[in-house]
């Protein structure tokens, strides 16, 4: 006897080829959403959202595109997040992992309807994927020891990474902005040192690196505005008690004296707060909260430059750098870890005034001001810039650098099709199906800069088979071009996961032969 229904009414069930098809179909929709945004001539996209005040993002950063839709499609949810994962973890290749892991589930698609088994293809992509990561480390080039050259490396790493993001007109003057911050980390990988300030005004030309810190913050009135060897005390803690604290509390008194005597009592109690604070012998102190008008005074008049207000990750950012603790009591200075730089005063930028902190403790400390004509260029060039960051400090960790331009997705082609040759059964499909989808990365990038990529693609592969070619796509002229003439360099590690993020990503969504879809929960009727 066979079961009528074993799900609720409302749930969906899709077996074998439909949910197959399903999720292909999802996949390669995503990829071909944000193929366009490939290379250095992809175009970018406008994302509006239906929130409140509809704000407009224009980006051509994959993982921030992917991110902002809302899909309802399995499939296209795990090329999503890989493409989130690869944002954490290197900072670009966004868009190539989701366009890869797409064009792999195309080949894949094919490979499925000539009747090859699933498993079949997934052993053969795994069989390539490792093939293709050998061919990249045998013409890996690592040039750590000599550090002109691992600069050199690094600005050309950065001028890539920019070259197709909205800054790339001035790639150099930025891609020197990022090298220089990251050299400053001294190999550590921690962002949070280099703070980016967006300053609205002025063209992305008049943007710098500024070696210091900058606090977004006015000085207050009557105080010091230059203060030289400062010692910093960071602090978290409520300077405006002029009012009775405890909620609810109702104090009766018989004459108006003793309510000026109760006002008096808490001048008295924050006086002495400030005094505490003031005997750490300290010329500047900085607090998360508000500062009244008394403290603030008291403060004045003590010489000690105080800062209100100072937010939550420029406070942190602050004691990181100024290498200070961050203290909310104030009883025993001697455990108060101070924080110590060399001059505080007040800079302009544009109309607003901001306070600068130089010479501080941790040399790692920078501060890039970005300047632009509007606040959705000045987010699009923060993303930009996050990018080459991130790319820059995994590098100086991992110091392995490649070619660029499609370089690197042709030789590991050309080794995935000899692994082909010599694979019997229907694995060898798989792998040729592999290195096709590699391939389609050149393609995608020439087609997007309007150039006839069939006839590129087939003059490339020719080079290709030359011993020790550096040919890749020139975009600019249209051309074949060599690699290490135009300095288009990679990072290993973002085509490293690249492809192996891609790879796993296709053989998950390859192996699923049913997707089940919950039925919605019912409201109850409220009436």
């Amino acid at each position: 006897m066979a079961v009528e229904r074993l799900f609720k009414d409302e749930a969906i069930e899709e077996k074998g080829e439909r949910a197959r098809m399903a999720s292909f179909v999802g996949a390669m929709a995503i990829a071909d959403l944000v193929k366009t945004t490939l290379g250095p001539k992809g175009m970018d996209k406008i994302l509006q959202s239906t929130g409140r005040g509809h704000n407009v993002t224009v980006t051509n950063d994959g993982a921030t595109i992917l991110k902002s839709l809302h899909i309802d499609n399995p499939a296209a949810k795990v090329l999503v997040d890989i493409s989130k994962v690869q944002d954490d973890e290197v900072g670009d290749g966004t868009t190539s992992v989701a366009v890869l892991a797409g064009e792999l589930l195309r080949e894949a698609e094919k490979l499925v309807n000539a009747k090859i088994h699933p498993m079949t293809i997934i052993s053969g992509y795994r069989m390539a994927a490792e093939c293709a990561r050998n061919a990249l480390l045998e013409k890996v080039m690592d040039n750590k020891l000599d550090a002109e050259k691992f600069r050199a490396d690094l600005m050309k790493i950065a001028m890539t990474t920019l070259s197709s993001k909205i800054l790339s007109q001035d790639k150099e003057h930025f891609a020197k902005l990022a090298v220089d911050a990251v050299m400053r980390l001294k190999g550590s990988t921690n962002l949070e040192a280099i703070q980016i300030i967006k300053k609205p005004g002025g063209s992305l030309k008049d943007s710098f690196l500024d070696e210091g810190f900058i606090l977004d913050k006015k000085i207050g009135v009557g105080q010091p505005k230059r203060i030289e060897n400062a010692k910093i005390l960071v602090a978290n803690t409520a300077m405006d008690t002029d009012k009775v604290k405890i909620y609810g509390a109702r104090v009766r008194v018989d004459s108006m004296a003793k309510v000026a005597e109760i006002e008096t009592a808490e001048k008295e109690k924050m006086r002495e707060k400030v005094q505490k604070i003031i005997n750490h012998g300290i010329n500047c102190f900085v607090n998360r909260q508000l500062i009244y008008n008394f403290p603030e005074e008291l403060f004045a008049d003590a010489g000690v430059l105080a800062i209100e207000h100072a937010d939550f990750d420029g406070i942190e950012r602050l004691a990181l750098v100024t290498g200070g603790e961050i203290a909310s009591t104030f009883d025993n200075p001697e455990s108060v870890k101070l924080g110590h730089c060399k001059l505080i005063e007040e800079i302009m930028i544009g109309e607003d005034k901001l306070i600068h902190f130089s010479g501080v403790e941790l040399g790692q400390a920078c501060t890039i001001v970005l300047r632009g004509a509007s606040p959705h260029m000045l987010d699009e060039a923060e993303r930009s810039l996050h990018d080459a960051l991130c790319v820059l400090s995994q590098t100086v960790n991992d110091s392995r650098v490649l070619f660029g331009g499609g370089w690197p997705e042709l030789v590991m082609a050309k080794a995935v099709d000899e692994l082909a040759r010599k694979t019997p059964g229907k694995k060898s499909h798989a792998i040729e199906a592999f290195s096709r989808a590699l391939v389609a990365i050149p393609t995608i990038i020439a087609d997007n800069a309007g150039l006839d990529s069939a006839e590129l693609i087939s003059q490339l592969r020719a080079e290709h088979y030359k011993e020790g070619s550096t040919a890749g796509i020139d975009v600019i002229s249209g051309s074949v071009g060599d690699m290490a003439e135009l300095g288009i360099s990679e990072s290993f590690k973002v085509k490293q996961a690249v492809l192996l993020s891609a790879t796993e990503a296709a053989e998950m969504i390859l192996r699923v032969d049913e997707i089940i879809t919950c039925a919605p929960r019912k409201r109850e009727d409220r009436m």
